[in-house]
């Protein structure tokens, strides 16, 4: 017996062609590239190693960060090319939560970057950055900025603006040729961690006023997607 249902046409697939498929109403989502932490860790940063068990050097940790997106998108949005920087206070020991974050967005992200952005940091589009949404009790914004991120020789460069000033390059080993890192580990970032130091970690920001010189810093390759992680 001949159906009478009428056919229609396939819809149309606008997206990415690099986003992966999701059936949980998520947008897909990656961003592959570096991201650079200091903290006011005197010495490297114990999280690195006990995932949040131990608390930071000084019992609480204020962080900058930046990140250079090489490769990425949010559904259909390129975001290739972009920077952001970063600001995370935690008054103890990591995995306890009670975070606050805020997020500096590339002034030259159209508005369907940034505000696919505010959602991957925010953590509300899950995948790797999901913990976000579990950890940070307090979201202290997202703003344009004019985010720079220069890399001259080992040395890392960040600009947000007015608001942060940073400098960042790998301690030094006995081979002066290799980084020294820390593989294979769990930590969120991704699993190899460059030990480095801040030759400049300046915040004013939020109400913030940090000066991290000298004190602990981390060089992370990133590749973070989501919503399936």
């Amino acid at each position: 017996m001949a159906s009478d249902k009428i056919k229609t046409a396939a819809p149309i697939d606008s997206r990415h062609p690099a986003a992966e498929r999701s059936d949980h109403g998520l947008t897909p989502w990656r961003m592959k590239g570096e991201l650079v932490l200091n903290c006011n860790c005197t010495v490297f940063c114990p999280c690195v190693i006990s995932l949040g068990k131990h608390p930071p050097t000084e019992g609480y940790c204020q962080t900058w960060g930046g990140i250079r997106i090489d490769e990425g998108h949010y559904g259909g949005e390129d975001l290739s090319g972009l920077n952001l920087g970063l600001l995370i206070e935690i008054p103890g020991l990591m995995a306890r939560g009670n975070w606050k974050a805020a997020v500096f967005i590339d002034e030259r992200a159209s508005d369907r970057a940034y505000n696919g952005l505010v959602q991957i940091m925010s953590g509300k589009a899950k995948g790797t950055t999901g913990l976000f949404s579990v950890l940070v009790s307090e979201f202290l914004g997202a703003e344009r900025a004019p985010v720079s991120y220069v890399t001259e020789g080992d040395t890392r460069h960040i600009t947000v603006g007015k608001k942060i000033q940073g400098a960042v390059h790998p301690v030094r080993g006995a081979d002066p040729d290799r980084d020294i890192v820390v593989t294979n580990t769990q930590y969120w970032m991704g699993p190899d961690i460059t030990v480095a130091t801040a030759s400049k970690g300046k915040v004013r920001a939020f109400g913030r006023v940090w000066d991290f010189d000298g004190r602990s810093a981390e060089i992370c390759q990133i590749d973070w997607k989501g919503p399936g992680r």
